[in-house]
């Protein structure tokens, strides 16, 4: 008689993920110079054998060519049998090939997301500095996500971070991207080539905040990528303010001429007619199509430029635009005009926002 002995067997076969060979992946690196690379590092690699380095690696970029495809669609990589991976080497997964390159990202802004463009991403790679496979792979990326949300409804980043498993400040990205693309605004123009990726990301955040139907209409029935055009048509009623001009430049200059210098005062009072009017001529036509996608060259041309050549500083900016802003605000206004306050301060949340983070003096 033999004891009766009860044995619970477990067999794990996780795959393994190193982050440092993913990383050379995900950067676009070839096998040949990902090898290269970590010799030349050394430390730990430093006595290992060049054939034992170069076998692991290309086991692991063998590997990574296979987990691609659940990459394509993140929410498959935890329902897959084949690669048992662990929670956090998925999100490490996940969030690195989803990495995106803000001078890529820049260089994307304006561009259709098409195969021709897609063909001339050497051009991109030659003007970053990344690899161009690399540039291939954010390019895909950002064209597979704008497909996947681009008419879904509800809040453009929570869309995306739900549907790819990204993180919050990733998807942050990801939405601004894919609103500018939406809208179609124009970005390529030479005058706007100063702008990084950070100025378009944060104009961006603010549009969607404020101009868009989830401004007023919080839930899953509106799109953040939809302008909110009753307001936008409402916005020809700020033509009211252009009969209220002298007034506010009494206003305007009250208080800013404790704060500045006597020369910046005065090109202050010379220019305020020419700034004020373009703010407000803005404003009226913002709902026409065309009007909207020129929206940074206008601010650019109109007002940006003009401040560059009296040699303005961005403190100066930030100075004026609040200053005009809030008297605007404190202007009394007939009862039915009433509404003309609250339009201005939903326009002014944009504006002044895109001008504080386009002027680069």
């Amino acid at each position: 008689m033999f004891p009766e002995v009860n044995v619970d067997v477990f067999i794990s076969n996780y795959t393994i993920i190193d982050p440092e060979i993913y990383q050379l992946w995900v950067e676009g690196y070839t096998f040949v110079e990902a090898v290269t690379l970590l010799k030349q590092k050394g430390g730990i690699f430093a006595e290992v054998p060049p054939e034992l380095i170069a076998s692991d690696v290309q086991d692991h970029y063998r590997t990574y060519s296979m987990l691609e495809k659940f990459l394509h669609a993140p929410p498959k990589l935890s329902e897959q049998p084949t690669f048992q991976i662990c929670p956090q080497d998925r999100s490490l997964l996940i969030e690195h090939y989803y990495s995106l390159d803000d001078t890529v990202a820049r260089e994307l802004f304006g561009k259709k997301l098409n195969s021709r463009n897609r063909k001339d991403l050497d051009e991109v790679a030659d003007k970053t500095g990344v690899r161009l496979k690399s540039c291939r792979r954010q390019f895909d990326n950002v064209k597979r996500i704008f497909k996947a949300v681009e008419e879904t409804q509800g809040n453009l980043a929570s869309n995306i971070r739900q549907q790819f498993i990204l993180p919050e400040e990733l998807a942050q990205k990801y939405a601004a991207v894919v609103f500018i693309a939406c809208l179609r605004f124009e970005t390529t123009k030479r005058k706007l080539q100063y702008l990084n990726f950070k100025d378009f990301y944060e104009c961006a955040q603010a549009l969607m905040t404020f101009w868009t139907y989830t401004y007023q209409h919080s839930g899953a029935d509106y799109l953040d990528n939809e302008m909110d055009k009753e307001f936008l048509l409402d916005l020809r009623e700020i033509r009211y303010l252009l009969d209220k001009e002298k007034e506010i430049k009494h206003l305007v200059s009250l208080r800013l001429k404790p704060t500045l210098l006597e020369r910046a005062y005065q090109e202050v009072e010379n220019n305020f007619r020419s700034y004020y009017r373009a703010i407000i001529m803005m404003a009226c036509n913002l709902h026409r199509t065309r009007e909207l996608r020129l929206l940074f060259v206008e601010m650019t041309e109109r007002l940006i430029e003009p401040w560059k050549q009296n040699g303005w500083t961005r403190d100066q900016v930030q100075q004026f635009m609040q200053c005009m802003t809030q008297c605007v605000l404190d202007l009394e206004v007939p009862r039915d005009n009433q509404d003309i306050r609250c339009l201005w301060d939903r326009y002014m949340q944009v504006i002044n926002v895109c001008l504080f983070r386009m002027y680069h003096p």
